[in-house]
């Protein structure tokens, strides 16, 4: 509560009161100059009306102290959690608080940390420290207690208000950490190449120290070097594909050591593609000749190197030689001398034509067999006696020719297996019955030998076949009539994402795996994603970055595609296996902050608590809090035992107390005894 103090409540307006205290002032202050007795005394009963117009009163306001408001922030980061303190924290916090909600005048807000920022690297406490006191007037801010290990990463160079932040820290002072770290790594390398990544071992205790450190790519061991603590070491690594390749670096352990969570660090080097080498060779001219040309050059990612044969060596017809084709056709050159070169070969309504010997087509065999691609696009001449299929070809190819033509208007239609196949899951109206785009009217007929049927055509029969030879693949399409779909027949159809797919397939593309295990990062969650061509999929466990195994059980999100998503709550690598395949995934920084020093400290917050007055000290496993004591602003805020939080000085107006001057009888009294001062004057 304050004094009281004056306040006025004129009960007419301030120039009526004006008008009326300079007339009587005027005619008061007239028989003052003529000598007029009483005189003075209607002065002073001028006054005092004057002064009971304006009501004047004492008054005072009545206001109710407000409490102090304290931040208690818990810490259950990371490094916390791997390290094994979140108990000693929990407890310790537990016991603040109920220190802090029995301290008079003093308001306990209460913030765990458990869950990192996915676009934020490291410990972030004070960001959400200002969220939760952001609607807090800074007068009853009373401060700040962290609970904590001491591996903040968002620590302000400024006061964040003018209290003072206290940090409890958890943890003993001579912990021992051996951990990875990577000094220098690439983002990008092309697929083939080699890439030099820096690593450095760091252990306090063990400086100078000859250690053993592993090399693994993608989950496999590569190699083991042995590596100086403290000392830098440049390894060689090989982009083996494309997409994120995946290098953990990793030393043994150390009796004593406080985890082993960062004895291994992870760098992620994307593997770019140089553009895909595609060999397009189209014989028999027909109306779709150039459907398969016009895509691939269409395609940014992929080299076409086309030759259209149109007539054999043998015919003679005079035409000079020089004016037969722009260059010759080198086939010695393509077919033996720089066959490896290509990722795929396509065949376009090809048929012998003694334009490739047998010993080329025996070179194809072996190129598919050694992980190349070839795409048999087949019209009649597939059928027929000069089919490539009576070639040293035939052994990597999935269907046998009949030699039948179907001469017949029929719709393409997508398999049961090509349902959860990759290459034809999800084509544009294929999910309708019938599907939603134009006939065919020509197929070849044929029995298939090996590989999976995705796409049926007339009577049933395989339309188009993928199969997997050697560490190749093959892929037949026993139909010349795509073209129909590109040129908009009827309505057309999918060609495009049909033939870019398939033709990706062909050259290995990740994304279009038949049988894969994926994990998809993003938005706090981590999917794995199982791509099968099975009924079920079975369970799959997951390795988090401390450790901890979770065995998940997967739902079908489509027809081939299994998926379960799961929150992350760390930063790092997570390894999946369905016990066949193994997938890494990895959330966050490759190289987190948070997993480069795990061992407690109070040197990263003395600093700041510095500035706001505050302090920092260790607690001991199962030490009690210490001492809680209200300060007024300006006092010392801490001690060996205790603990200072700034006193509030705000409050809260609650009433308003008036005392009249001029009200009741007591004022009337006043003005009448004013009033008759006068008459008794003037009758003397």
């Amino acid at each position: 509560m304050t004094d009281f103090e004056f306040a006025f409540s004129p009960y007419v307006p301030i120039w009526v009161v004006a008008v009326f205290a300079v007339v009587a002032l005027t005619l008061a202050g007239l028989g003052l100059a003529r000598r007029v007795r009483g005189s003075s005394l209607r002065i002073a009963a001028a006054v005092l009306f004057a002064l009971a117009l304006l009501n004047p009163a004492l008054q005072r306001e009545v206001r109710e102290p407000l409490s102090g408001i304290v931040a208690v922030v818990v810490d259950h980061s990371q490094s916390q959690r791997t390290a094994g303190r979140v108990a000693a924290t929990d407890a310790l916090a537990d016991d603040l608080v109920a220190r802090l909600e029995a301290t008079p005048q003093l308001e306990v807000r209460t913030l765990t940390v458990d869950r990192p920022q996915a676009d934020r690297d490291g410990t972030i406490l004070f960001e959400p420290l200002a969220d939760l006191l952001g609607d807090v007037p800074p007068d009853r801010i009373a401060g700040a207690i962290l609970v904590t290990d001491g591996q903040v990463h968002d620590i302000p160079t400024t006061a964040p208000f003018e209290a003072p932040v206290h940090a409890l820290i958890v943890g003993d002072e001579d912990e021992r950490d051996r951990r990875v770290e990577i000094v220098a790594a690439p983002r990008f390398g092309l697929v083939g190449s080699e890439q030099t990544i820096v690593v450095t071992v760091e252990d306090a205790a063990s400086q100078g120290a000859a250690v053993e450190l592993s090399v693994r790519a993608d989950d496999q061991l590569t190699e083991t070097r042995i590596a100086t603590v403290g000392e830098p070491i440049a390894i060689t690594v090989d982009i083996g594909h494309g997409g994120d390749n995946f290098y953990e670096f990793e030393v043994n352990p150390v009796e004593g050591e406080l985890t082993t969570v960062n004895n291994a660090a992870v760098a992620i080097v994307e593997g770019v593609r140089e553009n895909l080498r595609v060999l397009l060779v189209s014989g028999e001219p027909h109306a779709g000749e150039r459907t398969w040309r016009n895509l691939l050059k269409s395609d940014a990612s992929v080299d076409l190197v086309h030759f259209t044969i149109l007539r054999p060596p043998e015919k003679q017809d005079g035409t000079p030689i020089n004016e037969l084709s722009l260059i010759a056709f080198p086939t010695r050159e393509l077919f033996s001398q720089k066959i490896d070169e290509f990722d795929l070969i396509v065949f376009d309504r090809y048929h012998r034509r003694n334009v490739l010997p047998a010993l080329y087509f025996d070179n194809i065999a072996q190129y598919v067999l050694n992980g190349g691609a070839v795409l048999i696009a087949a019209g009649p001449d597939y059928a027929g006696p000069r089919s490539v299929y009576h070639t040293p070809l035939a052994a990597t190819l999935p269907v046998a020719p009949t030699g039948g033509v179907v001469e017949a208007p029929f719709r393409p239609t997508v398999s049961a297996l090509g349902q959860r196949h990759p290459v034809t899951r999800d084509l544009p109206g294929g999910n309708e019955t019938p599907p939603a785009w134009s006939e065919w009217f020509r197929q070849v007929e044929a029995v298939p030998t090996a590989g999976e049927t995705v796409m049926t055509g007339a009577d049933d029969n395989p339309l188009l076949v993928l199969s997997r030879e050697g560490d190749g693949r093959v892929a037949t399409m026993l139909s010349d009539h795509i073209w129909l779909w590109a040129r908009g027949f009827d309505g057309g159809g999918p060609h495009v994402p049909l033939m870019r797919r398939l033709s990706h397939w062909l050259m290995k593309e990740p994304e279009l795996e038949e049988e894969a295990l994926r994990l998809i990062t993003g938005n706090g969650a981590l999917v794995v994603e199982r791509q099968t061509l099975a009924d079920a999929a079975g369970p799959v466990t997951l390795t988090t970055p401390s450790g901890a195994t979770e065995e998940l059980t997967l739902a079908e999100a489509e027809p081939g595609l299994w998926r379960a998503s799961v929150e992350t709550p760390d930063l790092g690598l997570y390894r999946a296996t369905d016990g066949r395949l193994t997938a890494l995934g990895h959330v966050g920084p490759a190289n987190p902050v948070e997993a480069r020093d795990l061992t407690s400290t109070t040197q990263t917050l003395a600093p700041l608590v510095d500035l706001t007055r505050g302090s920092v000290r260790r607690v001991d496993d199962g030490a009690s809090a210490p001492r809680i004591l209200m300060r007024p602003e300006g006092r010392s805020t801490s001690g060996s035992d205790w603990i200072g939080l700034k006193r509030s000085e705000a409050s809260e107006l609650t009433g308003v107390e008036r005392v009249p001057l001029f009200a009741g009888l007591l004022g009337l009294a006043i003005l009448l005894a004013a009033l008759s001062s006068t008459w008794w004057r003037e009758g003397r």
